[in-house]
């Protein structure tokens, strides 16, 4: 029979589980000032991303990398406009990688925040 300072431990640890699986943020990405179809300026509500790649409607894979800026931001000049809406795969620095699917789309506006499915 488990002493009751064992079943105490268990329980907080499984509280302690629970609470750090609800400190998680929704991932967004604002479009930055001066973005147009072939400079995309992206900025994440979250500091934890890193590897930041593109893929434009229709395509088979991520074939843009963005540059990071020292501000947290990333950066993607182009010579022809991209196929929107765009996919961002990106890096966890906790690990693994993860896709927000079609999260930038065709008639974006420069300065607006745009919402994913995903929680960081």
């Amino acid at each position: 029979m488990a002493s009751m300072s064992s079943i105490l431990l268990a329980t907080a640890m499984l509280a302690a589980l629970f609470a750090v699986g609800l400190c998680t943020t929704p991932l967004t990405f604002q479009v930055g000032k001066g973005s147009k179809p072939g400079h995309l300026i992206l900025t994440p509500n979250v500091a934890t991303i890193s590897d930041v790649e593109i893929k434009e409607h229709g395509g088979d894979d991520f074939s843009f990398t963005l540059k990071e800026g020292p501000t947290g931001t990333w950066t993607l000049d182009t010579k022809a406009s991209l196929k929107y809406p765009l996919c961002i795969r990106f890096a966890v620095k906790s690990g693994g990688y993860r896709i927000a699917d079609d999260v930038i789309p065709a008639d974006f506006k420069a300065g607006t925040t745009y919402k994913t499915t995903l929680s960081i």
